[in-house]
């Protein structure tokens, strides 16, 4: 593995606090080896890393995003660039739940920006914890997944808006989210969600219909993806039998299949979904769910 500290390319910091703003960048390649992935590269800057890799499986490469901070405050911007090689195989998860602060008096912006990019061939799990926004936020959150063909991917994205349990919910702020998954340079899937607390109706029933939990996780490179659709819907039976507003909901766009979930239990949601991601990893790639032993702690 080569160990760098070197500056990445982000976004310029919003200028009233530039002079407060703690940018970090992380790029990581992994490349396949003789018997395992290998962390062929890490280069970093600022409070971004990773632990060493760990080899539960022997041949996938687990690998633990640290923020030492816990979360974004006005003025940071964090930047991951994750590249995985022809044959290489990637999970990568986070230790606990990534934060978005309340900004301060100037409403600076916090920016997380997420690229990963798998050549022909590459597999990569990309499964964070939950991302919480606080009230008064103004948080930007994006994410980039270029596929070649052959790659295989697995996604789970979970934000948790205000903290309604601490009496403590979203009244204030805003919060932007973007997914874009291209497939050899073309597009097959663009998201944007938008939530500012001064548009209420986000919480209306087109919206987040009261809920404050939203998740998706994303599955690219499955064989017969509809089929697989259906079948889950009759292996976990909570797919279906949630009563308002808690709901999830199993689709398929464009090859892509897409597990939804809307509620206000994020335990509760992270258990269905992972027991998702149990379900589609041996069809993925023949190999028995393995969780990263960081979700035991």
């Amino acid at each position: 593995m080569t160990l760098l500290s070197a500056a990445a390319e982000l976004p310029p910091a919003v200028p009233e606090v530039a002079e407060r703003s703690w940018p970090a960048s992380l790029h990581l390649r992994l490349e396949a080896g003789e018997q395992r992935t290998r962390l062929a590269r890490m280069a970093f800057h600022g409070p971004l890393r990773v632990q060493r890799p760990f080899y539960p499986e022997g041949d996938v490469c687990h690998l633990y995003l640290l923020h030492p901070p816990g979360g974004l405050v006005s003025g940071d911007r964090l930047g991951i660039d994750v590249h995985v090689t022809a044959g290489a195989h990637g999970l990568i998860t986070t230790p606990s739940a990534g934060k978005i602060y309340r900004s301060d008096s100037q409403n600076g912006q916090q920016r997380q920006q997420v690229q990963l990019t798998l050549e022909a061939g590459a597999s990569l799990e990309w499964l964070p914890m939950e991302t919480l926004i606080y009230d008064g936020a103004n948080g930007q959150l994006s994410t980039r997944v270029e596929l070649a063909t052959g790659a295989r991917f697995i996604g789970l994205d979970m934000i948790c808006i205000g903290r309604p349990h601490s009496a403590l919910p979203f009244l204030s702020g805003r919060a932007e989210q973007r997914l874009h998954i291209l497939q050899d340079g073309k597009p097959v899937l663009i998201e944007r969600l938008l939530l500012d607390a001064n548009q209420p109706h986000w919480q209306q029933a087109a919206g987040f219909n009261g809920c404050h939990v939203a998740a998706t996780l994303v599955a690219a490179g499955l064989p017969q993806p509809q089929q697989i659709a259906e079948s889950l819907r009759e292996q976990i039976p909570e797919l279906a039998a949630l009563k308002q507003p808690e709901q999830f909901s199993i689709s398929v766009r464009l090859g892509l299949l897409l597990v939804r979930y809307l509620g206000n239990n994020s335990e509760y949601g992270n258990q269905i979904l992972r027991r998702v991601w149990a379900q589609l990893r041996p069809l993925l790639w023949h190999k028995p769910p393995c969780a990263p032993r960081i979700w035991n702690t």
